[in-house]
């Protein structure tokens, strides 16, 4: 699936959406609204074929007569989703992992139904210690998305997860709290993700020595970050990467061929020691 070409037969949609706004709207909203649409329609075909946890398989066998390179074998890959979402959304990613040269990669799938991070974070720890005996590796790299990036950070920052996670990716994670779809409140989880919320209170506290790399990307058409700049990693502990993504909102995060690339780079990247200052990126895509 080539995500940009998806973009053209949505923008007429978009249109008959928008009448009366058109003439505010730029031509990159425009854009990534219609993207967003292609993308949701595309997810909810693929969405049932995620509903189920992924069948463990290890990495295929080398041919008799090839020896393994005398490098060091890259850290397994977990990769978590975001709120009412599943494994599925990382079709795409996976692929584009794999065929660079990740061997080892778990898709995770949490609960629907879960309605507090700390219990999720917690579950996310000991599916890590058994992908960590399984594979035999000490250490673990996160990719997560909206929601799952919060868990992930969570589990790292409050539940010693950081001995365990080499590098964290969070994809428009409202590492701040957002505002948006104030209905939603009914959802103990979604209260959780408001700024000002224990949760992420909890997430500001002083996190002297953790070990973990974080890059944080951000897009600056992300309906779903409110402001935009929550979903950038702010804490003077930390060592973080922020990156800015131009040209696609929320949902494209996981799966433009763009940012897929810089996921790539950031995990091949290990992080440079606690006292490395915080970076600010940036990546355009459309």
């Amino acid at each position: 699936m080539k995500v940009t070409g998806a973009v053209q037969p949505f923008l007429p949609l978009c249109r008959c959406l928008f009448p009366s706004k058109l003439a505010g709207l730029s031509v990159a909203l425009l854009k990534a609204t219609a993207l967003e649409i292609a993308i949701l329609a595309g997810h909810l075909i693929l969405y049932p074929s995620g509903i189920a946890q992924e069948r463990r398989a290890g990495p295929p066998p080398l041919p008799a007569e090839t020896a393994p390179l005398p490098t060091e074998a890259k850290p397994p890959v977990v990769l978590l989703h975001g709120f009412i979402d599943n494994r599925s959304v990382f079709v795409l990613l996976r692929r584009s992992l794999t065929q660079h040269g990740r061997q080892q990669i778990e898709s995770l799938n949490y609960s629907p139904l879960t309605c507090d991070i700390r219990t999720a974070a917690e579950l996310l720890g000991r599916h890590i210690e058994v992908i960590c005996e399984r594979t035999g590796h000490a250490r673990v790299d996160i990719v997560g998305h909206s929601l799952g990036g919060l868990i992930a950070r969570y589990y790292v920052q409050c539940l010693g997860g950081d001995i365990r996670v080499r590098t964290l990716v969070t994809l428009g994670t409202p590492h701040s709290g957002t505002r948006v779809a104030p209905l939603a409140n009914a959802h103990p989880i979604v209260r959780q993700m408001r700024p000002g919320s224990e949760v992420i209170e909890e997430l500001q506290r002083p996190a002297p020595g953790c070990r973990t790399h974080f890059v944080s990307f951000w897009s600056d058409l992300d309906h779903l970050m409110d402001p935009l700049e929550t979903a950038c990693v702010e804490h003077p502990d930390l060592m973080v990467q922020n990156v800015r993504v131009s040209g696609i909102g929320h949902l494209a995060l996981p799966v433009h061929p763009a940012v897929a690339t810089g996921i790539r780079q950031a995990l091949d990247s290990e992080g440079t020691g606690a006292e490395a200052a915080p970076r600010t990126d940036g990546l355009t895509v459309a």
